[in-house]
């Protein structure tokens, strides 16, 4: 049997979503701010506690406030380099006085198969993109749900959040059928 070569093909498009971390008076005006560079926002999921770590507490106070948002126009999955550059620059506008971050904005894409997020820091099941970015497969889909690996970040392993992805995978489908 002789084997073929793999044929290099375009990605298909993939779902773009950025989570949000801070306090939730924040949140209207950075939503402002992506809606201008992505488009319109097709989910805002509810404000959820941010409960799960405090290792933003130091840097951005306690009783911090997540919320996830996805967007109607689809990406290219290697636009997320760019996308986390952005989003770095942009909280960066979010500053206190004493050059603290206020807001964390986490971006990242749904896929059919997969949630993954973008991140400046390295570690050993991290994939360097380029720009100094890196990505990590944070999900999979398996057995009819998103399932969490080994390194997922225990807030992401919660029912609740599994929840939003597995509605977000059925939005991503619908739309990918239409």
């Amino acid at each position: 049997m002789v084997s073929k070569m793999g044929k290099i093909c375009k990605q298909k498009s993939v779902k773009l979503i950025i989570g949000l971390i801070g306090k939730e008076n924040l949140f209207s005006k950075v939503k402002a701010k992506l809606l201008t560079k992505f488009g319109m926002i097709d989910f805002s999921s509810t404000i959820l506690d941010f409960t799960s770590t405090d290792y933003y507490n130091r840097e951005m106070g306690s009783d911090l406030k997540r919320q996830f948002l996805s967007f109607k126009r689809l990406i290219s999955p290697d636009m997320l380099p760019d996308i986390k550059n952005y989003t770095n620059t942009l909280e960066s506008n979010f500053y206190s006085g004493n050059k603290r971050r206020l807001v964390n904005i986490d971006p990242g894409y749904l896929s059919i198969a997969k949630l993954v997020l973008a991140t400046t820091k390295d570690h050993q099941h991290r994939i360097y993109l380029g720009k100094g970015i890196f990505a990590e497969v944070t999900l999979r889909y398996k057995g009819k749900t998103f399932c969490s690996w080994d390194w997922t970040y225990p807030d992401y392993c919660t029912k609740e959040y599994i929840s939003i992805f597995n509605q977000l995978r059925k939005e991503l489908y619908k739309a990918k059928e239409s």
